[in-house]
């Protein structure tokens, strides 16, 4: 069964989501390594128990909401089982280079979530 591997919260000002996260919740925020301004987020629960990690990323677009990425074996099946549910695709199949793939999908309310393939071998 798929479940969510993943969030993202596109931002305006990156330091200052970083900062509001790290105080609301303790969450840790860091820096991907290299040139890519994409931070990663650890959360745990009140137990110390990790729980689903996240991003934070430089918002592309005004209306960009946070979006919960669901992880699946294939994307490639996915996608026209989504189509034929009577979803959309809106961003389709494109590569993380050596982390994987992520699909951007809307479901029947317009809801968007995104889809994501681990791939180590993942490439342009």
């Amino acid at each position: 069964m798929a479940t969510i591997t993943h969030f993202q919260i596109p931002a305006e000002d990156i330091q200052r989501v970083k900062k509001f996260y790290q105080e609301l919740f303790g969450w840790k925020i860091e820096k991907v390594p290299g040139d890519l301004q994409y931070y990663f987020i650890e959360t745990t629960d009140a137990d110390g128990t990790i729980g689903v990690g996240g991003g934070i990323m430089k918002r592309e677009t005004p209306e960009e909401q946070i979006t919960n990425f669901i992880g699946v074996s294939s994307i490639n099946e996915c996608c026209p089982k989504i189509v034929a549910l009577g979803g959309k695709i809106l961003q389709p199949k494109s590569p993380v280079v050596n982390w994987g793939y992520f699909a951007i999908c809307c479901d029947t309310e317009n809801n968007i979530f995104g889809l994501w393939e681990d791939d180590k071998d993942a490439t342009m």
